[in-house]
């Protein structure tokens, strides 16, 4: 039996600056799976993410567990999605765990010194998901570039969402971290929740993604699973390359090779 849609698109469109960047997106994507958006650069995935969680003027409808998002009240809708935008950078000293803090804010959480109980526990399980406990009184300035981001992965946990979006989430980071914050993704989706991650690698969306989406001209030019998805035909018309694939300890392996 298929787990019921938890998010819904239908014919969603996004104008900016007078250019259709996004046309015609129609999808439905349940709650306890990871979703890989990838495509070219400009093929509109950071806008696709952002019109879902109502982050940007669009047409057509979003339905967010059943309700309407047009009709939910701003607080409503940052309790129900986990929003990493591009480069989740910091500027102030703030010590970790008030950086984690603030994603309890659309609970309530106005000040990270006096959190509630249940504030608390949510801060502290994020912090502990994402291995950062032990920065928890450092300065997030002071920390590298992996270390801040897996701070700020902690920082959308903490929302405790029904549906996560990361917008390349492993951009800029070495090899280790950038299978650490999947693995974290991975672990939030076998949780529970709906996480969908743009993502330029498709070795990792193929490793750990349920489903992907691929964006092509602000549109969809496939989605399935990350076999069908990421097809030859479709590595070739989309993303101009061909690949080489195996399977590796139960996961599928694809390796861009060359432009075609």
């Amino acid at each position: 039996m298929s787990t019921p849609a938890f998010l819904v698109a239908r014919d969603l469109g996004v104008i900016l600056s007078g250019r259709d960047v996004l046309h015609g997106v129609s999808l439905q994507l349940a709650r306890g799976h990871l979703v890989a958006l990838v495509g070219p650069n400009g093929a509109g995935k950071t806008t696709l993410l952002r019109a879902l969680a109502g982050l940007v003027e669009s047409r057509g409808e979003v339905r967010v567990g059943g309700d309407a998002l047009a009709a939910l009240p701003l607080r409503e809708r940052a309790k129900r999605f986990g929003y990493l935008p591009q480069g989740h950078l910091v500027h102030w000293p703030l010590p970790v765990r008030d950086v984690v803090a603030l994603g309890r804010f659309p609970h309530g959480a106005t000040d990270p010194a006096r959190l509630s109980p249940r504030d608390d526990e949510a801060v502290a399980r994020a912090m502990q998901i994402t291995d950062v406990v032990q920065f928890a009184e450092r300065s997030v300035t002071e920390l590298s570039g992996g270390e801040r981001s897996r701070v700020a992965l902690a920082r959308v946990l903490a929302v405790e969402a029904p549906v996560v979006l990361a917008d390349e989430p492993t951009a800029s980071l070495d090899p280790r971290y950038q299978l650490d914050v999947m693995q974290t993704l991975r672990r939030a989706a076998d949780a529970g929740a709906l996480v969908i991650v743009v993502t330029h690698d498709l070795g990792l969306a193929a490793r750990f993604a349920d489903t992907v989406l691929v964006m092509a001209g602000g549109k969809l030019a496939a989605q399935g699973t990350p076999h069908q998805a990421l097809s030859d035909d479709i590595l070739r018309q989309v993303f101009r390359v061909s690949a080489y694939r195996a399977d590796y300890q139960d996961s599928g392996v694809i390796l861009p090779w060359a432009g075609v």
